[in-house]
């Protein structure tokens, strides 16, 4: 991966370039290197932890959530199993809503096919 401006990043992550401002502002991504001429550039390593935010963010967790987990990755080792509890405890959510949206989903199989006799 080669260093990618704040417009690249935003086309590859399809994320607003606001919202990643937003996100370095309140502490989910490390701040960011600036070259000379003042413009953003995300490094590989940079790159990798949007990727994490994008995927824990695509699974519903919360920005404060969120917030907690990048402070609990900030403290070391020492905070293991809080961030595995945290993530635990996203998966359960996750595990209800597949189990909610799965019911749905066969409620209204059984309406359309009642539409198709």
């Amino acid at each position: 991966m080669t260093d990618l401006t704040i417009t690249d990043v935003s086309e590859k992550y399809h994320l607003k370039p606001d919202t990643l401002r937003y996100y370095e502002r309140i502490g989910l991504i490390p701040a960011v290197p600036r070259k000379k001429n003042g413009n953003r550039y995300y490094n590989e390593g940079l790159q990798k932890w949007i990727e994490m935010i994008v995927c824990l963010r695509h699974s519903g967790i919360t920005v404060e959530a969120l917030v907690d987990y990048v402070n609990l990755i900030e403290q070391g080792d020492s905070t293991l199993q809080a961030r595995e509890d945290l993530l635990k405890e996203q998966l359960a959510l996750l595990e209800t809503k597949k189990k909610n949206f799965n019911r749905s989903i066969k409620r209204l199989e059984h309406k359309i096919s009642l539409y198709e006799m």
